[in-house]
């Protein structure tokens, strides 16, 4: 099987390796938190998906002690993901009882979704998956966001998302696609992002 840039560390994995992040996701982030002003001191912030905690780490670090993150993942966060100010909840998102958690450290200011479903290479099945977590993470944001609160959430492009974009248009003020720059250039995945809850 012929090697892949998944396989050796690029230019992101490296610099996220030296600034002390779990994964390269973390740029993904910044640069949409620069772009759109996304998080602000204080706020409370809820990371679905957030193993093995990249997002979580960023958002721990610019809150510098104050606000709150909740995270949640079926997975662990790595070992030194830690803080004062962080909740992590081990579980399904679409379980009950991880909803209700999550609803009682809330209302949040912003909600962060990178989560990608167990990929089986079939793009066709991925997408679809993909879909249902990005349905998942709008449901919570509309649930659980203050007025004028802010989205952020992963999907694979051919996902439909022209209709969550619709949603959210809805639900936001404004909404639109957008791709990080630390995005890896053979990957199909893109972000929308909300702003400012009506």
């Amino acid at each position: 099987m012929p090697a892949n840039s998944y396989e050796k560390p690029d230019y992101w994995s490296k610099k996220a390796f030296s600034e002390g992040y779990p994964a390269r996701s973390v740029y993904k982030l910044k640069e949409m938190d620069e772009k759109f002003s996304l998080l602000r001191k204080n706020c409370r912030v809820m990371d679905l998906g957030a193993a093995p905690g990249s997002w979580t780490t960023y958002l721990l670090r610019m809150l510098d002690g104050t606000g709150h993150v909740t995270a949640v993942d079926l997975s662990p966060l790595a070992k030194d993901v830690k803080g004062e100010n962080l909740s992590f909840f081990q579980g399904d998102l679409y379980a009950a009882e991880v909803r209700a958690s999550v609803k009682a450290l809330g209302p949040y200011d912003l909600v962060v979704c990178d989560a990608a479903p167990a990929t089986t290479g079939n793009r066709t099945v991925d997408t679809a998956r993909s879909s249902g977590l990005v349905e998942l993470a709008l449901y919570y944001a509309e649930e659980m966001l203050l007025p004028g609160g802010n989205f952020v959430v992963k999907v694979f492009q051919g996902g439909g998302e022209q209709e969550v974009l619709k949603r959210m248009r809805k639900a936001f003020a404004s909404a639109r696609g957008f791709k990080p720059e630390a995005c890896r250039t053979e990957s199909f995945e893109t972000y929308l992002v909300g702003l400012g809850k009506k």
